[in-house]
């Protein structure tokens, strides 16, 4: 996607902000007192919960003692960067806002590890399953929403045909195969295309089988981003029912971390995963 990287740039700024104020040995209230403001608002500007000035940049470099032209006049670049209409431009208005952080920080990835239980993956699904995914997850959603999604997401799958795409590894459970999401149709042509995707060097698909039983995350889809930015290194996504969470703790991650080490070792190889998703998809045709 073309474009400056909003997200990926707020959350550059917020992360050398909160290493500038470590740096300094000062603490969130002592810098709120100096830039007259909240240590909320400090906290919210750290966290990338909100953008920040470019007056509050230069007052922060000032603060924490930053002389350098080149580290200033790069901070400045990303605070105004960060305030961008970014995607929201390109794609309009979606009803959700937290769809743009996601695909900014799909986009900036260098490599997507996701793990479905009830759905084809987003990056994955054609267009008549988005719809119906969409539209059933959503039912009070209106048409011209809708449909802007459904295009947005088409959109996002660009990527994965990029001359330098991510490398993008799924798992998805069984019962992914079985839902008939849309119908009958519209699932069969799904399976095809996620075999079909699978044969992309960068994209493995494994299925994790009932015979797994419980597993490790078996209750918590998620989608770990690599982002391969000092400054953003891991971001874990969480779809909530209202609300999206991103976890960039390392202590919060490396639980992540160690529930994709599970899966690999619980899911059939992809092979053997190509296999069970062909059958699904011959049942449906007869």
């Amino acid at each position: 996607m073309a474009g400056t990287n909003v997200t990926l740039r707020r959350r550059q700024l917020a992360n050398r902000l909160r290493e500038m104020r470590h740096g300094s040995g000062m603490t969130v209230e002592q810098v709120a007192e100096r830039l007259l403001c909240s240590p909320a608002k400090i906290s919210r500007i750290e966290t990338a919960q909100r953008g920040v000035s470019q007056r509050d940049v230069r007052d922060l470099c000032g603060i924490y003692g930053v002389t350098d032209e080149s580290v200033l006049n790069q901070l400045m670049t990303w605070a105004r960067e960060a305030r961008e209409p970014g995607l929201r431009q390109q794609w309009g208005d979606l009803g959700d806002d937290a769809i743009y952080t996601y695909a900014d920080l799909e986009s900036a990835a260098v490599a997507i590890t996701e793990f479905q239980t009830a759905y084809v993956p987003g990056l994955l699904q054609t267009e008549d399953y988005a719809r119906a995914l969409i539209a059933g997850m959503l039912p009070r959603i209106g048409d011209d929403y809708r449909e802007r999604r459904v295009e947005a997401r088409m959109q996002r799958q660009r990527l994965l045909h990029r001359s330098d795409p991510p490398r993008y590894w799924t798992f998805v459970d069984e019962a992914v195969l079985h839902r008939q999401i849309g119908g009958t149709k519209v699932l069969r042509e799904q399976l095809a295309k996620v075999v079909e995707l699978a044969h992309l060097p960068h994209v493995t698909v494994q299925v994790i089988p009932y015979s797994a039983g419980a597993y490790m995350g078996a209750d918590s889809p998620f989608v770990l981003f690599e982002i391969g930015d000092r400054t953003v290194p891991l971001v874990v996504h969480l779809e909530l029912l209202t609300r999206s969470e991103y976890l960039e703790k390392p202590d919060e991650v490396a639980g992540y971390r160690e529930a994709i080490d599970h899966l690999r070792a619980t899911a059939l190889s992809p092979q053997e995963s190509m296999n069970r998703i062909i059958a699904a998809a011959e049942v449906l045709a007869l």
